[in-house]
């Protein structure tokens, strides 16, 4: 039970600096630039991790995964792409549509749907006041001082 929470945990760290990077950096023409350098270090420190861990099975395991990887990267290209888009645009404290409605399209579509993993009533609780956050944000977004 602990293992997950932590790893969540280490991902929104993850994802909080990112966020502060590309909120603190300057301003550029080029909305694909920032993310690119930060996708470029990324891979290196993928890289070295890979390199690190790196077994006789690698290559075949990438030739058999090739087509889910390049999935999974356009995911990424999606992702930081709405980032960008929405913090730039918005600020970073529009995150919080971001995280709720990623409840929605990974918990529901790709883990319920998709994968057939777990789904109780709590999970159902959980998603309705995901929902609920969804509207009381966009509510919120649209009051003076929103």
């Amino acid at each position: 039970m602990l293992k997950p929470l932590l790893f969540a945990t280490l991902a929104a760290i993850g994802n909080a600096v990112f966020v502060y990077g590309q909120r603190a950096a300057q301003p550029t023409a080029n909305p694909f630039l920032f993310t690119f350098a930060a996708v470029v270090v990324c891979a290196a420190f993928f890289g070295g991790s890979a390199l690190v861990y790196r077994t006789g099975a690698d290559a075949t395991y990438l030739a058999a995964n090739w087509k889910m990887a390049t999935l999974s990267g356009f995911g990424f290209f999606l992702t930081f792409t709405g980032f960008f888009l929405l913090y730039n645009n918005f600020g970073a404290a529009q995150y919080t549509l971001y995280a709720v409605i990623s409840i929605l399209t990974t918990s529901l579509v790709v883990g319920v749907l998709i994968f057939r993993e777990t789904f109780n009533v709590y999970h159902m609780a959980a998603v309705a006041l995901a929902i609920a956050a969804i509207a009381l944000f966009t509510i919120g977004n649209n009051q003076p001082g929103g």
